[in-house]
This record gives C-alpha cells, sequence and structure tokens, in this order.
C-alpha cells in the first residue's frame, strides 16, 4: 500500500514540478517587478539518518548554515531527517525528478541509478579514509559526479560515513564460515549483496530505519553498518556480536536536481558549491573527532567483540569484483586499483 501511495505521489509531484516551472519550492519576485536575481527558494533537504549525533545531520547543518548565511536570505532550507519524506530510494528518485529538492544519499543507493557509485563500496578497496578522501577529491571522484549530471543529480559534495563492521545475535565472527546461514541485512547495493553471498550468508534488503524491529522481532540475524550508524538506530540495543572488519567504505553524496542547480544565477550557485563543500568538511570532522567514542561506547554495548583475520575474508570475496566488473564496467574498478597502488606506493 505504502508504494501505491508513493508512486501515485512521485506522479502528482512530477506534473506539480513541470507546472511550477523549475523548484515547486520556489518563491519568485519577478511578481514585484524585480530581475530573477531576486527570487528566493525554500529547499527540502531529506536523509535517513538523525539530525543530532550523525555525519549525514552535521553536514546538513553545515550546509544549511552557510547558505542561508551567504545567500542574503535569498535560500531557506527544511530538514527532513530519519526518512521522514520517504526511504532513502524513494528520496533518490524524488530528487531526479524534481519533486525533492536535496537529498544526502548513500552512494551504495544511488548504484542503483549511476553503477560506479557503488565501486568505493567494494569489499576491502580502501584501508582507511585518507585512501578514500583521496580517491574521491581527485580526478576520479570529479568523473563519478559527473556521472551523476548525466542523471540528473548534482553532486555538491560529499559524506563521510565511516567504515562498516559487522553485528549479529547467532555467533562471533572470527572467520569467513562463521557468517554462513547468518541471516543478514544488507543495503539494495549488489556489490554488498555479493560480499556477503560470498560468506554464504543469507541476505534481505530493507530500510535503514526499519534495521532495529528486523533485529528485534528476529526477521535477520545481522547487518553491517559503521558504528556511529549503528548506535545512531540502537542497534547494539538489540544485537550481542559485534566484528571489527572495517570491510566496506560507506558515504553519502550531497546531492540537488540538476536542473534546480542550473536555473540558479551565477552567484547563487556558487554560494550552493561553498556550501557542499562545507559539508564534507563538517562530516570528515565529525568521523574523525568521534571514531575513538564510538568504539569506547561498544566495549560496553556488546556481548563480545571480535577482531578477525582478515586474509580469509580478503580471499573469499574476490569474485565479487569479476561480477561488479560486469555491472558497473572494468575501467572504474581499474581506475580505483591503479590510484591506489600509485598513492600507497608514493606514501
Amino acid at each position: 500500500m505504502r508504494n501505491i501511495k508513493w508512486i501515485t505521489f512521485i506522479a502528482i509531484a512530477a506534473i506539480l514540478t513541470i507546472v511550477a516551472g523549475c523548484s515547486g519550492n520556489e518563491t519568485s519576485s519577478k511578481e514585484n517587478g524585480e530581475d530573477a536575481a531576486g527570487e528566493t527558494y525554500e529547499w527540502k533537504l531529506g536523509w535517513n539518518s538523525g539530525l543530532d549525533g550523525t555525519a549525514r545531520g552535521e553536514a546538513a547543518k553545515a550546509f544549511a548554515e552557510y547558505v542561508e548565511d551567504n545567500s542574503d536570505g535569498r535560500i531557506s532550507i527544511e530538514f527532513f531527517p530519519n526518512e521522514t519524506y520517504g526511504t532513502a530510494q524513494e528520496m533518490i528518485e524524488a530528487v531526479q525528478i524534481g519533486a525533492l529538492d536535496m537529498q544526502i544519499a548513500g552512494s551504495n543507493m544511488m548504484a542503483n541509478i549511476v553503477p560506479q557509485y557503488a565501486a568505493l563500496s567494494l569489499p576491502f578497496l580502501t584501508k582507511g579514509t585518507d585512501e578514500a578522501y583521496a580517491v574521491l577529491d581527485g580526478e576520479i571522484g570529479d568523473h563519478l559526479k559527473e556521472l551523476g549530471e548525466e542523471e540528473g543529480f548534482k553532486v555538491l559534495g560529499d559524506v563521510d560515513l565511516g567504515f562498516a563492521q559487522i553485528t549479529n545475535n547467532v555467533r562471533p565472527i572470527h572467520t569467513p564460515e562463521d557468517l554462513a546461514g547468518v541471516k543478514m541485512r544488507s543495503p539494495n547495493d549488489k556489490s554488498l549483496i555479493e560480499t556477503f553471498k560470498a560468506f554464504d550468508s543469507s541476505v534481505s534488503t530493507m530500510a535503514y530505519t526499519e534495521i532495529y524491529n528486523g533485529l528485534s522481532q528476529g526477521v535477520i540475524d545481522g547487518q553491517f553498518n559503521p558504528l556511529l550508524h549503528i548506535f545512531d538506530q540502537n542497534m547494539d540495543e538489540v544485537q550481542d556480536y559485534l566484528a571489527i572488519t572495517n570491510h566496506t567504505y560507506y558515504y553519502a553524496y550531497f546531492i540537488m536536481n540538476n536542473d534546480l542547480f542550473n536555473n540558479l544565477d551565477e552567484e547563487l550557485q556558487q554560494v550552493v558549491l561553498e556550501g557542499g563543500q562545507k559539508a564534507t568538511e563538517a562530516a570528515r570532522q565529525f568521523g574523525a573527532e568521534n571514531e575513538e567514542k564510538y568504539l569506547e561506547m561498544a566495549q560496553d554495548a556488546f556481548k563480545e567483540i571480535t577482531e578477525p583475520e582478515l586474509a580469509p575474508f580478503q580471499e573469499a570475496v574476490q569474485p565479487v569484483y569479476e561480477t561488479m566488473a560486469d555491472v558497473m564496467g572494468e575501467d572504474i574498478i581499474n581506475d580505483m586499483q591503479s590510484f591506489l597502488e600509485e598513492y600507497r606506493a608514493n606514501k
């Protein structure tokens, strides 16, 4: 029923967007005889985690503060955290057609539209945030942003979410074999789904905000997320075992509808781009400042914490790279691997 309602909403929103001309949230001062430079905008920004104490929330606040302070009152931002506007995938589709102005969207979810966005999430590709930042801040990152524009998204920045760890209620994880038969939740990202299939897990997808209920009701046994997300949704309350694997890097893109961005005057476009950079910086700072805090919290929150030897896990997921090459193309994978080899050699 919810899907039917959402499809109806999207269809109506699309019609209203076309009728409005640009954004449905745009207030034009042309009616008062002023030129286009006087237009004002009220934008909706959605994401799937909390407002306070999360990387997405900190990015959202940094962006809003900057653009509202530097647009002479022409831009205001309304927040829709915790999927209060729609699920993550629904919001992505809404931004694409202009029904929602902006979103902080997980790159793995956006990969359903731009397959190359799953490349940086490939298992054990990067070994630390410095490597991930180097990819995103360089030519490869610029290319990924351009791919988004081709699909209707203006990428304003990236939001660091951290490296994912595994939790479950079945057993402590020491080897890939310990994951066999465990019912794991995954985002709807083929690279991550294939990763846990390689461990012989039973994999299902569900919305981020539904994970807690899924775990507490036994629909799923486990999940994987950065620690800050595990605590953001109180998953530690319904999970016994934590394995520190750092097996995939999570990040989000700060996106807006591309037509909406292109219809702004050059001055506001610059303010919005600078706001996106402020969002990126705020998220990275938040992650750096809180990583140790969440590790300390985990010591008391879980029945047992393991730090498995990663070599067997890395070996088990090699077929995932071959599978994903067919989905996103070999070029993006080869480009990232070559870049990282050179980056490590020059450190």
